[in-house]
């Protein structure tokens, strides 16, 4: 038979590990911390060697490529030259004028597509016989596309209708079109017109072949090819049977680019003590920091004489913005929380231009652009009936998002 025995009493009633006076410490020692919170501090270690892991063996991929076909981001356009070889088209990736002469020199009738002139001598790339097709304001447009003028305003890319008769664009149909506006010169011909005039591609034949120029490459990107007719109006304009010599920026500029003598870096011509000293710098502004840094102890936790709720908070601070009449703090504080939580699930990087997020909003949520841009970045609320119409429609396309 067992027996109960009842707690231990010390001398003058208290209980055995009460401190004298009958109170008990509330401040957590070390033991009972790490007791607490050893499980978070565990799974944060395995979170972290996980994340290391991933790194190390994940292979580099590097920063996009605008237009390269070998480029599978979404501003690359792998899909496109996929495309092309699958319907029997030889395409041909150079990064440089001489690799560019020289696919021409094998002979054939090929397509030259120039999307980069940054580190090109315009003058040897015209020597180069054929079609060509160029994308954007390139450097030296003059010399490569004679005759077409380039207009100071450009066009908001769009979905643009063809409204000419050349071939590749009128079976295309809609395309998203935009960027440089271009003059074409005699004979020849402008396609999607911009609304101040002028056209975001022109067509014309020249001494050698015929010449494209486009206003912006967006619908030749993986992004932008699946929508209106860009596919097909790219195709078209590329996907002629002819072997296409496609041209981009090479991804080291030539020697003779490169600063310093015999095309040194500005890493080569640093002095060899440099790196020295930049590491006592280092050590200097640490153990500056470690002397002149303040202690801080424990955290000491206080319970609050009032709890108050978080919807009370926000009401008081709205009742506070109406009556000082501050619409626009609260058009900003709406607009800035909405931003926040939608850039995660539009797949953007924190710090995205108003640009980005408007556009791949638009894209997610099929709400026009211009309407998506004044919710988010427009003047304030003439009103408090503007303002509650503002939060509405923010609201509405947060739920948009979250719903897709």
């Amino acid at each position: 038979m067992s027996v109960v025995m009842p707690p231990t009493a010390a001398p003058g009633g208290q209980r055995a590990g009460a401190t004298p006076g009958g109170s008990q410490p509330t401040s957590p020692t070390v033991p009972s911390a790490w007791t607490a919170s050893r499980m978070i501090v565990l799974l944060g270690a395995i979170l972290i060697l996980v994340a290391v892991v991933g790194v190390l063996i994940t292979p580099s991929q590097g920063p996009s490529r605008r237009l390269d076909p070998a480029d599978t981001s979404l501003a690359g356009s792998k899909a496109l030259a996929e495309l092309l070889r699958a319907r029997g088209v030889q395409v041909d990736r150079v990064d440089s004028v001489q690799a560019a002469s020289d696919m021409a020199a094998r002979g054939g009738n090929r397509l030259l597509l120039i999307t980069d002139t940054t580190y090109f001598d315009e003058v040897s790339l015209s020597r180069i016989p054929g079609d060509r097709l160029i994308v954007g304001s390139v450097f030296g447009l003059e010399t490569l596309a004679p005759g077409v003028r380039t207009r100071p305003e450009g066009a908001r890319p769009r979905s643009r209708e063809p409204e000419c008769q050349l071939p590749a664009a009128r079976l295309a149909g809609s395309a998203y079109m935009g960027g440089v506006v271009f003059d074409a010169p005699t004979g020849g011909t402008g396609c999607y017109p911009a609304s101040g005039g002028g056209h975001t591609l022109v067509s014309y034949p020249n001494a050698g072949g015929v010449t494209t120029v486009v206003g912006d490459g967006s619908f030749m990107t993986n992004l932008r090819l699946a929508e209106d007719g860009n596919a097909a109006l790219a195709l078209n304009l590329i996907g002629t049977g002819r072997p296409v010599t496609w041209l981009i920026r090479p991804q080291l500029p030539p020697v003779t680019e490169l600063p310093g003598e015999r095309g040194q870096s500005m890493y080569d011509l640093m002095p060899d003590n440099i790196r020295w000293t930049i590491y006592m710098a280092i050590i200097a502004v640490a153990v500056t920091a470690l002397w002149r840094g303040r202690r801080l102890g424990p955290v000491v936790a206080e319970r609050l004489p009032v709890i108050v709720r978080a919807a009370e908070t926000v009401e008081g601070r709205g009742r506070l913005y109406r009556a000082r009449r501050a619409r626009q703090r609260a058009a900003d504080s709406l607009r800035a929380g909405t931003i926040d939580r939608l850039t995660p699930r539009l797949g953007l990087a924190w710090g995205a231009g108003p640009q980005e997020v408007v556009a791949a909003l638009a894209a997610r949520t099929g709400q026009d652009s211009h309407q998506v841009g004044a919710a988010l970045y427009g003047p304030p609320p003439a009103d408090d009936a503007a303002l509650v119409a503002l939060a509405g429609y923010l609201d509405f396309i947060e739920r948009q998002v979250s719903e897709l």
